[in-house]
C-alpha cells in the first residue's frame, strides 16, 4: 500500500512546483499533526495539516478547506507566521504556514480527495517531547528549526530551500 501511495504522490505531484498552505494549531502545549503514508520512501511522515491551493482559492479558504478534509475540524486562519521551501526531487513545494485557532473539538481522521491511495494515517495531539522522539527523516523539517512551539513565531519569514 505504501509503495502504491508513494507511486501516486510522485504522479500527482513530481516535476511540479506546488504552493501548499499549512496551520501551526496548538492547544494545551500539544500540536495537532497528521501522519502520512507515501510521501517518504517506505516510511511514514509526520506534519502539520495543510495541502495544496486551488485555482481561484485564497490561502485562507484553502487552509479551512484542507483542515476539514483532513481532521473534520472546522479553524480560523490567524496570521502567516513564515514561508518555507522544500526541495526533495521530484517533490518542490512553496509552502506558507500560519497560525491556526480550532473552533470545534469534532476531529476525526479524513482523507486526501485528489488520492485513490490514502495517505492519511493518523492524526494526533502531541506534546514537544514526542515530536522530539520522532526520527528527523519521518517529520517535516520546521521542527529542526526550533526548541519549542512558541518560537515558531519567531523563525525568519522565508526559510530557504530544503535538499533531501
Amino acid at each position: 500500500m505504501k509503495e502504491s501511495a508513494e507511486n501516486e504522490v510522485r504522479q500527482l505531484y513530481g516535476r511540479k512546483l506546488r504552493l501548499r498552505v499549512c496551520g501551526i494549531c496548538l492547544s494545551n502545549d500539544r500540536i495537532l499533526m497528521i501522519r502520512h503514508s507515501g510521501v517518504v520512501e517506505n516510511e511514514d511522515f509526520w506534519s502539520p495539516p495543510g495541502g495544496g491551493l486551488q485555482f481561484g482559492e485564497t490561502a485562507h479558504e484553502a487552509l479551512i478547506r484542507e483542515f476539514k478534509e483532513e481532521t473534520n475540524l472546522e479553524i480560523e486562519v490567524g496570521k502567516l507566521l513564515f514561508v518555507n521551501e522544500f526541495l526533495g526531487p521530484p517533490l518542490h513545494a512553496i509552502e506558507l504556514f500560519f497560525q491556526v485557532n480550532c473552533l470545534n473539538n469534532d476531529m476525526v481522521r479524513g482523507y486526501d480527495p485528489e488520492m485513490k491511495n490514502q495517505i492519511i494515517e493518523e492524526i494526533r495531539w502531541m506534546t514537544w517531547k514526542e515530536i522530539k522522539a520522532i526520527k528527523a527523516q519521518n517529520l517535516h523539517r520546521i521542527f529542526s528549526l526550533v526548541n519549542s512551539f512558541e518560537e515558531f513565531s519567531h523563525l525568519d519569514n522565508f526559510l530557504g530551500q530544503n535538499h533531501q
